[in-house]
């Protein structure tokens, strides 16, 4: 006798996938970035996960995220910052770069893997890093933060110093890979904003996402 299909029990439907927030894909959307922007295009030495995000030990709860995005979660820009009084790059692994001492106050944050997405034009590259920018100052003044620090090429240094905002070397350039490496501190108070308009980096961004705390 062949069953009854009408009193045969239902098979049990697939769940549908759990829809991704905007917030979560831009996260994601930005760890791909920055695979695609130091590991692929700079070549750095740097962990892959599963082969798309670039992560690395630094990216722990006490990590947080600036990322600029459109509507849909399209990663545009972003920057991790990290808490000097804690573990980051400067304090652990590049602290021959500041031979007075590596500042570490509560109040001081590290600027770390600022990233314009490479699929951006040359136009929007220079707005986003504008945005990106101007973010970074206005999350500061809103945060209780007196500076940042951070590392950089020496040619990258000469170009975040020209941007209006007080920013000074915390000691001689170093070398890797034939590259001139500088640690900078950049203070940021009243006269900030006004700096970064008089230097005509100022843009405030339609959308920042700010991201603090464990990411998994």
């Amino acid at each position: 006798m062949l069953p009854n299909p009408m009193l045969s029990p239902a098979r049990p439907q697939p769940s549908p996938p759990a829809p991704v927030d905007v917030e979560t894909r831009a996260l994601r959307a930005m760890f791909a970035a920055r695979k695609r922007v130091f590991v692929d295009l700079l070549g750095w030495d740097l962990p892959v996960l599963a082969g798309r995000f670039e992560v690395d030990q630094f990216d722990n709860p006490c990590a947080e995220y600036l990322v600029l995005a459109d509507t849909d979660g399209t990663h545009c820009g972003s920057a991790r910052l990290l808490r000097s009084d804690g573990p980051h790059l400067l304090g652990d692994l590049y602290a021959h770069l500041c031979p007075a001492g590596v500042p570490r106050e509560r109040n001081v944050r590290e600027i770390t893997r600022f990233c314009l997405d490479p699929a951006l034009g040359a136009v929007a590259r220079r707005k986003t890093r504008n945005q990106l920018v101007t973010a970074l100052a206005e999350h500061a003044l809103a945060h209780g933060i007196a500076a940042y620090t951070g590392i950089a090429t020496h040619a990258w240094f000469e170009q975040i110093a020209r941007f209006g905002w007080v920013c000074r070397k915390l000691g001689p350039a170093g070398n890797l890979r034939a590259s001139d490496l500088v640690a900078l501190q950049i203070t940021i108070d009243d006269q900030t904003l006004p700096g970064l308009i008089a230097g005509g980096v100022y843009d405030r961004a339609a959308r920042v996402l700010h991201r603090a705390g464990d990411l998994a």
